[in-house]
């Protein structure tokens, strides 16, 4: 049992939660019902210890918790399924599961094998090696509700579980729901759908302002009580009535419309009807949905108000509500005001210039007429509840003012009260003359907003149901019977995609190292023809000398990008370790004094590092501000111990670290092994999925328990160490400590990562392909000067070379999703 007493949660002085006390009890489902921003989530967070309370206890059985955290939770067996999926995009559909999991769900048997029956459980079919990113939103619920099972958890919080899930999914997750139930699990289920509740729940609470307003056992409340209970009025029809008339001329016409997922689709929308569009999900729906928004290629006719519409100028007539409200609906660095007005800045600009005070006038009717409960309007969109943020997308949509709003579920999410209102809009602007199609998992909500629901199957519409015939039961029945067949052209799609291994490895990290080496070998091949010289033992040596120190310093940078960061610091750092190592590592000093030169660089860089972490994660300083401070207090530094060349490095260490194996010198074959054993940390240990999962999307990993400051804090320092040994390869290069040598590393460093297809929004990233990258980048400034090109060709070149990177980068992603 979890006790929870008395419990308040404040959040700029606005309580999200105040003074809650419940008890969950085993062998039992506890639905919370509440509009949105009634604090139903934040209750879940602080049980699951993502959020900690100003007030109130939290008791397990007769423990009282005095501190929650997520490791806690998972110690006491508490898994939680999120309304917003803590899937992380830059991950395979297996790391996902091996960065939430403990160890022991994996015992005993390969990972990818116990990752299968895991989502076997939640009939999830899809390959280990996908990479998340590619999953629909129902499939990420799904992937998020195995993680949740695979613990076997004695407590079970689902957040909105079906909101994107079809009826079989739904019913295959009650099934699994009752099972734990029975097995002892205690179930906290959060929902908006009534029906649900009396479906799976033996028990309710109902929240409201963060307050609770009753509960007891479901099957002692009534609809209309609990309605009540939630929007503190009573509510009359959730459905606005339907017109008994249209008009016989059609405002909307698609003619055998055609595009990936989807076949033939042909229909017509008259004033005041709402098109629905229906099937089991995967069907084409979503693609469909884009097309018509212009978001997606497509081939057919559409015929807008009389007028023929180009598929493709489809995306400046229609408005869209995307399913996915996190990805594709919101900006999630602006403001609610600015997420809701950024589509019709025209409305509210004169010769360019803002009219805020309109922008507000509308903004705030258009809030108004949806309810949109924010702290202000200058409030972070994020810090809104997840129905308040849909309701934001489908006031911009509103205030865009289209001339074809296209719905993909979106009500998904949103309470019961704000259901109502998003209904009453929709057919308003119906009525209004602005054609409207919807598309929605949930059968009863196409019935009665409704008045033409076309279902698909496999692509194809199976069947158009319209007037009396728009039922439940129809709707379900004619997407469950459907017996339709690909086209020669899907087969073509399906045969192609069997194809996995090549797509995988398109979409993988490494796909850009491939052509990358590549060039290498056509430059050498095609400066070899111009001079013989450039492929000499004594010039192949030169080059990978020269990427040996940089190539290490990239390391480091890779390690930062991969974190979603940077580190501007990194140069300086690698000429401030050399003057620091010029003073000790000299021909006159002793083994001691030497081996004590040797600790002080990685000691200085362990110190740099550091500093530079905490600034990042406990200062709240920016990682541009922070390694920007740290780069100038670095150079300036270097110049005070040095203010010109000085202090020779010890001859018998310079031979050491230049020693070559025929044309290779060793340092570079410890470079490269190094770059394989860190490609092996990163594919396969935990360490490695975290710090890919900490630039993939910071708030899920920390969800799924990541320590994300100590991944930063490891990652920063990790740099710094990498840095040193770059800077013991560029001490033995220069011989003397140099105060202005390694400044330039810096922008090298970055162009060598990026050259080797690490991502600069972190999460995706490859040491091979950095080492790659700095091969090349010394191979490109070594030819120019072969080929007798003045030093503005270095330049010149090296500009070229990112942009080449960055489409080798693009295309690579966009054949791995094709």
């Amino acid at each position: 049992m979890i006790r929870l007493s008395n419990i308040s949660k404040f959040y700029s002085g606005v309580p999200a939660l105040r003074d809650v006390s419940v008890e969950f009890y085993s062998s039992e489902v506890h639905a919370i019902l509440g509009e949105n921003g009634a604090g139903k989530s934040t209750l879940m967070n602080i049980i699951s210890g993502a959020v900690h309370p100003e007030l109130g206890e939290i008791s397990v059985g007769d423990r009282r918790i005095s501190h929650m955290s997520p490791e806690v939770a998972a110690s006491l067996g508490i898994a939680i399924s999120f309304q917003q999926p803590a899937i992380l995009d830059d991950l395979s559909v297996l790391e996902n599961l091996q960065v939430a999991l403990p160890k022991s769900v994996f015992a005993g048997k390969s990972a990818p094998i116990a990752a299968k029956e895991m989502l076997d459980t939640v009939g999830l079919h899809v390959p280990m090696r996908m990479r998340a990113d590619a999953l629909t939103v129902a499939q990420k619920h799904l992937l998020e509700i195995a993680k949740a099972l695979a613990i076997k958890p004695k407590v079970l919080m689902l957040d909105e579980p079906t909101a994107s899930l079809d009826q079989d999914s739904t019913e295959m997750l009650f099934r699994r729901v009752r099972d734990v139930v029975k097995a002892g699990t205690s179930v906290i289920y959060i929902t908006h759908r009534l029906a649900e509740l009396r479906q799976i729940a033996h028990r309710v609470t109902v929240l409201r302002d963060g307050r609770i307003r009753g509960g007891g056992l479901v099957n002692e409340i009534g609809d209309a009580d609990l309605l009540s209970m939630i929007v503190g009025r009573t509510l009359g029809s959730t459905f606005p009535p339907k017109p008994n008339h249209f008009s016989k001329e059609a405002i909307l016409s698609v003619r055998s419309l055609n595009g990936r997922g989807f076949e033939d689709i042909t229909f017509e929308l008259a004033q005041g009807q709402i098109v629905g569009v229906a099937g089991v999900e995967g069907n084409g729906q979503s693609e469909l949905m884009r097309a018509l928004a212009g978001l997606q290629p497509s081939e057919g006719a559409v015929n807008l108000h009389k007028r023929f519409v180009k598929t493709k100028d489809l995306l400046q007539e229609a408005a869209f509500i995307s399913s996915d409200r996190h990805t594709e609906g919101l900006a999630a660095g602006l403001t609610v005001r600015e997420n809701a007005s950024f589509a019709a800045l025209d409305k509210f600009s004169t010769f360019g210039v803002m009219r805020k005070k309109k922008e507000l006038e509308q903004v705030g009717a258009t809030f108004s007429s949806l309810a949109v409960k924010t702290p202000s309007m200058e409030a972070p969109i994020l810090s809104l509840s997840g129905g308040n943020q849909q309701k934001v997308v489908m006031s911009r949509a509103l205030l865009s003012e289209p001339r074809l709003i296209v719905a993909d579920e979106p009500t998904q999410g949103v309470d019961v009260g704000a259901r109502a209102e998003i209904y009453r809009i929709l057919r308003e602007v119906s009525s209004s003359g602005t054609p409207v199609i919807v598309n929605s998992s949930d059968a009863t909500e196409l019935e009665g907003l409704c008045d033409k629901v076309i279902v698909l199957s496999r692509g194809r519409a199976v069947t158009t149901l319209t007037g009396a015939d728009v039922s439940e039961a129809r709707i379900v029945a004619a997407a469950v019977n459907a017996n339709t067949h690909f086209g020669a052209s899907a087969l073509l799609r399906k045969a192609h995609s069997t194809k996995g291994g090549l797509r995988h490895f398109l979409q993988s990290d490494n796909a850009p190292a491939v052509p990358l080496a590549l060039v290498i070998i056509l430059l050498g091949l095609y400066v070899f023809s111009r001079n013989a010289n450039f492929l000499s033992t004594f010039n192949v040596y030169n080059i990978l000398t020269l990427a040996t120190a940089l190539g290490f310093i990239a390391l480091g940078q890779t390690i930062t990008l991969l974190l979603g960061a940077i580190d501007l610091s990194v140069g300086p750092l690698a000429g401030f370790l050399v003057v620091v190592a010029s003073f000790f590592i000299n021909d006159d000093r002793s083994t001691l004094v030497i081996a004590f030169g040797f600790l002080m660089v990685f000691f200085s860089a362990f110190v740099v590092g550091t500093v530079n972490g905490i600034l990042i994660r406990f200062a709240n300083f920016t990682p541009i501000a922070a390694t920007l401070a740290m780069y100038i207090g670095l150079q300036g530094m270097s110049f005070l111990l040095r203010d010109n060349p000085g202090g020779y490095i010890n001859a018998d260490i310079v031979q050491i670290f230049t020693s070559q194996i025929g044309p290779f010198p060793v340092a570079f074959i410890a470079l490269a092994a190094m770059a394989i054993a860190g490609e092996y940390l990163l594919r396969k240990t935990r360490l490695g999925l975290r710090l890919r999962a900490t630039g993939s999307y910071e708030e899920s990993a920390r969800r799924v328990g990541v320590r994300v400051d100590g991944a930063f804090l490891f990652g920063y320092i990790s740099c710094s160490l990498l840095t040193a040994i770059g800077a013991l390869m560029l001490m033995s290069q220069l011989g003397v400590g140099d105060p202005r040598q390694g400044i330039n590393y810096t922008l090298s460093s970055i162009t060598a990562v990026v050259l080797g297809g690490t991502s600069l929004r972190g999460g995706r990233g490859t040491f091979i392909g950095t080492v790659l990258g700095a091969v090349l980048l010394t191979e490109v400034l070594n030819a120019v000067a072969f080929l007798g090109f003045t030093e503005t060709y270095q330049y010149v070149f090296q500009g070229a070379l990112i942009v080449a990177a960055a489409l080798i980068y693009a295309t690579a992603r966009g054949l791995g999703r094709s």
